[in-house]
């Protein structure tokens, strides 16, 4: 590519970040670093009825948490600062007003009640859901119906007033969709949208286009919801002079309920028990909560990996990418059209591989901060690497590591007793009470040299080894599961391990 790659993400801070959204900068990241362009992370923040304080902190830290960090933002600066769009305001009303001047746009004074009017008096069968179009601006107050005179003194009197773009009546309005192909649109199916608020802010459509163009985006991936949208964007870029500038276009295919029916939401999420948002958010209006990707236990690795793949592959039948291999790979011509569904138990399979295969120490400041949260401290970080290496394959997500190593840590204070009292008998019994005077006496504490004893006092007693490794693994570790039982053993130590032995003996009494 001739020209310098430069693609964008521009959120709204009204709320958590919605995976779709994460996999928007996903694919945008992906695609500027395989050209070696720049990634631009712009906040659309002109609607400050829907403005939520700490939302934008919030989307930065997603981006942080995910590895995809923007080389231009309001955090970051770079050459076309400012990065939020309430700090651009003077600069759109100057092209409002040149598309006024052109014809291309018009004053609107219509009140909101006036507004409503229009929406149920010309409501027919022919027309349910009447639209401010070129059906009906000639019938409502704005500078295509009113005298210039009375346009002038309306404005100078300050009577509260919208720029809106005027649309034509009947034309064919085409772009290539980088992953659609040709798409096109007849405007005379599209209303003329509100440019410029009555507070001086742009809306979307006219902020997006002013900002791609003096940002020199060249490429610009949204979702496809916002396909209804492009003739207007794209006649803008025509009216305003700049469509040899415009941006190639890619509308993004939907995530989709499990089902395949309709569009992946947060109340879905709540609704089947998973999050569909990247991280923790907590609306600071509502005090509503929704639990993140990252909290449930996600590592950033997986949750891009995943994201990826819903809407791309490569080709290959290859599932498990790092960051660094997607970025290689990546190419728009391999995004599907269609939406993919969402399937969380696939998610889940995705954390257990990237965990699987974590070098320990990598997961390291994760797990600790789960054994943190479950009031357990440790000061040897070399034991806690032992510890993953032992237990990271039974572990899906990263909250799993309390359950699965608590044990490593503390002694059980219940033991699954049940499992073992049915063969229970006053063999075994002795067995056990002879056994922690033989652990007692070894010199070499290695889980082989247990397994020697254990099975050496075994076979003198004419015990099955089966039988016994079920109740020792339920002394040490209070249930029936873990690595292997003598690799705990050793790793908790003696003193630990026959302490453990005594008190199972003396619950398997008291039982």
């Amino acid at each position: 590519m001739s020209t310098k790659v430069r693609v964008r993400f521009a959120p709204s801070p009204t709320g958590g970040l919605h995976l779709g959204g994460v996999r928007t900068v996903l694919y945008n990241y992906l695609f500027a670093r395989h050209h070696g362009g720049e990634f631009v992370l712009r906040i659309e923040d002109t609607d400050q009825a829907r403005f939520v304080p700490g939302a934008e902190e919030y989307i930065l830290e997603c981006l942080r948490w995910c590895g995809l960090e923007p080389d231009e933002s309001p955090v970051h600066g770079g050459p076309f600062a400012p990065y939020r769009q309430s700090e651009r305001k003077e600069i759109y009303r100057e092209y409002a007003e040149k598309l006024v001047a052109s014809g291309r746009a018009y004053y609107a004074f219509d009140t909101p009640e006036e507004l409503e009017a229009m929406r149920s008096t010309y409501k027919s069968e022919e027309n349910p859901s009447p639209q401010y179009d070129h059906r009906l601006r000639g019938k409502m107050k704005n500078s295509l119906t009113l005298g210039e005179s009375e346009v002038k003194k309306l404005i100078a009197d300050g009577v509260p007033h919208v720029i809106r773009i005027n649309l034509p009546e009947n034309e064919t309005v085409s772009f290539t969709d980088m992953i659609r192909g040709e798409v096109s649109f007849n405007t005379a199916t599209v209303d003329d949208k509100v440019l410029l608020k009555h507070d001086g802010m742009p809306t979307y459509h006219l902020a997006v286009v002013v900002d791609d163009y003096q940002m020199k985006i060249t490429h610009a991936f949204r979702g496809e919801e916002w396909l209804p949208s492009a003739p207007v964007h794209i006649l803008l870029w025509d009216y305003l002079g700049w469509k040899e500038s415009m941006p190639q276009w890619a509308h993004l295919p939907l995530i989709l309920k499990p089902d395949g029916n309709g569009k992946l939401s947060k109340r879905d999420g709540d609704r089947l028990g998973f999050p569909v948002f990247a991280m923790n958010w907590k609306d600071p209006r509502s005090n509503d909560f929704t639990q993140g990707f990252r909290e449930r236990g996600f590592l950033p690795e997986a949750f891009v990996n995943l994201l990826a793949l819903l809407g791309w592959n490569d080709g290959s039948g290859t599932e498990i990418f790092t960051l660094e291999e997607l970025t290689a790979r990546f190419s728009m011509d391999r995004v599907h059209k269609g939406g993919a569904k969402f399937d969380y138990e696939k998610a889940k399979w995705f954390n257990h591989e990237w965990i699987k295969h974590a070098p320990a120490e990598r997961l390291l400041p994760d797990v600790k901060k789960v054994l943190e949260q479950n009031n357990i401290s440790v000061a040897d970080d070399s034991y806690v690497v032992r510890v993953i290496d032992m237990v990271k394959e039974r572990c899906t997500l990263l909250t799993d590591f309390y359950e699965q190593s608590a044990f490593f840590f503390n002694t059980p204070s219940t033991l699954e007793t049940g499992a073992v009292l049915p063969k229970w008998n006053a063999d075994k019994e002795v067995f056990f009470r002879e056994l922690t005077g033989r652990l007692d006496a070894l010199t070499d504490w290695s889980a082989a040299e247990i397994e020697t004893a254990f099975k050496s006092l075994a076979a003198e007693k004419n015990i099955k080894v089966g039988e016994l490794q079920l109740p020792f693994r339920i002394m040490l570790v209070g249930g029936k599961f873990g690595p292997a039982v003598f690799e705990i053993a050793s790793m908790i130590g003696a003193g630990e391990t026959v302490k453990r032995i005594n008190a199972g003996l003396q619950q398997l009494a008291v039982s």
